[in-house]
Parts: C-alpha cells; structure tokens; sequence
C-alpha cells in the first residue's frame, strides 16, 4: 500500500506540476492543446492563473507528500491525505466551471480519491 500511494501522489505531483508550468509558459493553451472556449464559463481570460493554481496548490503540495514520504517523515500520510484533497478539489471545481467532463477528469478523482483512502489507512484511521 505504501509503494502505490507513493507512486500515485508522485504522478500527481510530476504531471500537475509540469501541467501547470506549461499553462504558465503558454497561457494561450497551445502547449497543452487547450482551446482557450474551455475558459468561457469561467473567471479567466487564459491559462495563466490556472497553470499557477495547478502548480502551487496540487502540484507542489503532492511533490511535498513525495518528499516527506521518502523521509519517512511521521506527518507523510497527513500530506498525501491533503494532496489527494488537493486533486479531488481541483476536478470537481473544474468540472464545475468549465461545465464539462473528459475522461481524464474521471482518472484523476479516482486516483485522487485512492490517494486520500490509501492514506488515511496507512495512517491508522481503519485498523483491519
């Protein structure tokens, strides 16, 4: 259990992290194939603030879940349980706000929720 949440908060944290750093880089969308209509039903006119949200709020938060994990630092789980929060929150709000859901949207709240179960096993909260 400990290898698959690792393995999973670390590709959360690698592909939020480069997601939202290629937004950041290209705000227009072409990187990432993003059409820019995917903003209409939302606050923002690019990809700016997104790709900086994406990066700091899910991206670093699970890169730091990584960390910790390989340090065995006692508070690994409380930060893949709030990575895996992290991930699960972004989705459902951009699901949300761009009223639409792709197939990878469904991928990524399933591994974000596997993340927070995972954890909060590993912590302790439902001894088998």
């Amino acid at each position: 259990m400990r290898s698959l949440l690792f393995i999973l908060v670390a590709f959360i944290g690698a592909t939020a992290t480069v997601s939202g750093l290629l937004m950041i880089a290209e705000p227009g969308g072409r990187i990432l194939n993003l059409p820019l209509s995917l903003l209409d039903t939302t606050p923002f006119t690019d990809f700016l603030i997104p790709g900086i949200l994406l990066t700091l709020l899910v991206g670093v938060i699970n890169l730091l879940a990584v960390f910790f994990n390989l340090q065995r630092h006692p508070s690994r789980y409380n930060w893949a349980m709030v990575g895996g929060i992290m991930i699960t929150g972004w989705i459902i709000v951009q699901m949300i706000l761009i009223q639409a859901a792709h197939w990878l949207h469904f991928i990524y709240l399933g591994i974000g929720i596997l993340i927070i179960l995972i954890a909060w096993q590993l912590k302790g909260k439902w001894a088998v």
